[in-house]
C-alpha cells in the first residue's frame, strides 16, 4: 500500500525508491517487532524481484533474487530485509513463542479498473483511447504475467489466514501468477485493449530508445497451487474486458464503489463463496 511501484520513476527517483521500498519496509518491520498485537504480516514485493535472465522458463521461489534497476533491485532488498526480520526476530522455528508469522508474495503484472499510475501500459491506453490519439507503446514484444488485481489479492488473503493460523510452514515466499497461457506479449495486450474499447482505438510503437526494461518474465505459481489450493479463475482476457467494463462504466459518471463492489461478488462467486473472508478447507 506504500510503495513507490514504477519502474520508470524509480530511474528518476532512485534515492526515493530506495527510501520508500527498503527503509519503509524496515520501518514497518519494526513497528511489528514493537507491537505485540500483530500476529501476521504479508509483505508484498513483485515478480521483478528476481535476477532476471530473460529465459523463457517461469522464475520459482527459491531462485536467486536481484534487480536491473533501482525498482527491481529495491524489492529484491525488500525481500532479503524481510528474511532477515524473520530469522532475527520471528523465527519460524520459535513461532509458538513469539506467535509473529511473516511472509513475503511476489506477484505478476496486475491490471484492473482504478489503476491511474503513469508509465504502465492500461491506464497508458486507457488515456489514450479516452483522447482519441494513438498511444505509443514501449517494447512491445516485450512477455509479462498479466492478471486482474483480484486474483494476487486472494492469494494475499490466503496465506494471512494461514500465518493467523500459526501454520508455521507458511512464513516464507509465494508467487502468484497467472497461468502459462496469460503470459503475454504487450503488444497482444495492446491490440486486445483496442478492440475491447472500440471507437477506432490505436496504439504505436515508441521508437525513441528509453531505459532498460527486461524482455520476458514468468512466474512459476506451482507452490501457491499445491500448498494454499489457489487458482487463477480469470484469464488474461476476461481480465481485461473487467479493466474496460470498470473504465467505461467511470466514463459515463456510474457509483464506482458499486461497480468495484459488483467486480468483487462477481469474482467470489467464482471462487464459489458465500462469505468475505477466503477460507481454506
Amino acid at each position: 500500500m506504500a510503495a513507490q511501484p514504477l519502474v520508470r520513476r524509480s530511474y528518476v527517483d532512485p534515492l526515493g525508491t530506495y527510501a520508500t521500498n527498503v527503509m519503509g519496509t524496515a520501518h514497518v518491520l519494526e513497528c511489528i517487532r514493537k507491537t505485540p498485537s500483530v500476529l501476521a504480516a504479508v509483505v508484498v514485493t513483485t515478480d521483478k524481484c528476481y535476477q532476471n535472465r530473460n529465459w523463457v522458463w517461469p522464475y520459482r521461489e527459491s531462485d536467486p533474487l536481484g534487480g536491473f534497476d533501482p525498482y527491481a533491485s529495491s524489492k529484491a532488498c525488500a525481500e532479503i530485509l524481510t528474511a532477515a526480520f524473520r530469522d532475527s526476530f520471528f523465527p519460524v522455528s520459535r513461532l509458538q513463542q513469539h506467535h509473529v508469522a511473516v511472509a513475503t508474495a511476489r506477484a505478476g503484472n496486475v491490471i484492473g479498473g482504478g489503476d491511474w499510475s503513469q508509465d504502465r501500459l492500461v491506464p497508458d491506453l486507457i488515456q489514450g483511447f479516452r483522447a482519441r490519439r494513438p498511444v505509443l507503446i514501449r517494447n512491445p514484444d516485450s512477455i509479462r504475467p498479466w492478471q486482474h488485481v483480484l486474483e494476487p489479492l486472494h492469494g494475499y488473503l490466503l496465506l494471512a489466514e494461514q500465518l493467523l493460523a500459526g501454520r508455521e510452514q507458511f512464513a516464507c515466499a509465494f508467487n502468484f501468477g497467472p497461468g502459462e497461457d496469460d503470459a503475454w506479449r504487450v503488444r497482444q495486450i495492446a491490440n486486445k485493449l483496442a478492440s475491447l474499447w472500440g471507437d477506432q482505438a490505436t496504439w504505436t510503437n515508441d521508437s525513441v530508445a528509453g531505459v532498460h526494461e527486461d524482455h520476458c518474465l514468468r512466474l512459476d505459481s506451482s507452490k501457491a497451487r499445491s500448498e494454499l489450493h489457489w487458482q487463477p479463475k480469470l484469464d488474461v482476457e476476461t481480465a481485461l474486458e473487467w479493466t474496460v467494463a470498470w473504465f467505461k462504466a467511470w466514463l459515463k459518471g456510474s457509483d464506482m464503489r458499486q461497480e468495484s463492489l459488483m467486480q468483487i461478488s462477481a469474482y467470489r462467486a467464482l471462487l464459489g463463496e458465500a462469505a468475505p473472508a477466503a477460507s481454506l478447507r
